[in-house]
């Protein structure tokens, strides 16, 4: 007679355990899996080290930590990639800087564009003023001779070159208060340069057309129209055509 507990063991033996792939606490049963091929799955055969008892906890605790969400931010990469963006930000305002001279303000403007925290933007303008890199008392002299000594521009237009440039108000004043009062002297000087051109229109239309230049670079009212009218004079412009009846 046939043994069927001995045929039933040995069928036993050829079962492959069951492997719980994610930490279950209770031990496989031998019999609870089929063999689908003639070889039993070993823990050596899937390259995984369920230690003495079977158990895959310590696979399933590193499987984890290395897809839990903490794991794809580390700190250090963070800190490297703020790092990067500022180094950036950096190069491109020292470029621009090599162009032409920049307010802090201005300065700001280009840092905002790359992105930058509130206070990484102030450490970069801290250390570019520590360098000398942006000054805005210097700027302000520079501006106020390109207006004065080039542009021929008056008190009026210097002032509002300053405020554009993003200049600070007590700058522009303490600027302005350095400037010699020649707006007179130099709006006459202007004048006289232009009156040589206007030898063929008659005076109305020529005080016009030069009251309207020098008032367009900044000298008053009064201050324009004396130095127009006196520049006329000494050109010699022909009087008005308009005749009243």
């Amino acid at each position: 007679m046939e043994d069927r507990s001995g045929g039933e063991a040995d069928r036993g033996d050829r079962l492959a355990p069951v492997i719980p792939l994610f930490g279950g606490d209770a031990p496989a049963h031998r019999n609870s899996a089929p063999v689908t091929s003639g070889r039993a799955r070993t823990p050596e055969a899937d390259g995984s080290d369920l230690g003495s008892e079977g158990r895959s906890d310590e696979w399933h605790r590193s499987w984890i930590v290395a897809h839990s969400p903490s794991a794809e931010s580390d700190p250090v990469d963070e800190v490297d990639s703020r790092g990067a963006v500022r180094d950036a930000a950096e190069t491109a305002l020292l470029k621009k800087l090599r162009s032409r001279s920049l307010s802090e303000r201005e300065a700001r403007a280009v840092l905002a564009v790359h992105e930058l925290e509130p206070h990484e933007i102030e450490a970069v303008i801290e250390a570019f003023l520590g360098h000398g890199y942006l000054d805005d008392a210097r700027l302000a002299e520079h501006l106020v001779h390109v207006a004065t000594d080039r542009k021929a521009q008056g008190r009026q237009s210097v002032a509002q070159t300053l405020a554009a440039r993003g200049i600070p108000r007590e700058i522009v004043a303490a600027t302005l208060a350095e400037l010699p009062d020649d707006d007179a002297e130099r709006a006459l000087a202007f004048a006289r340069q232009k009156a040589r051109s206007m030898a063929s229109l008659d005076r109305d239309t020529a005080l016009r057309r030069l009251h309207g230049q020098l008032a367009r670079r900044g000298f008053g009212g009064p201050t324009a129209m004396s130095a127009a009218r006196q520049a006329l004079d000494e050109a010699g412009a022909r009087p008005s055509s308009v005749r009243f009846h």
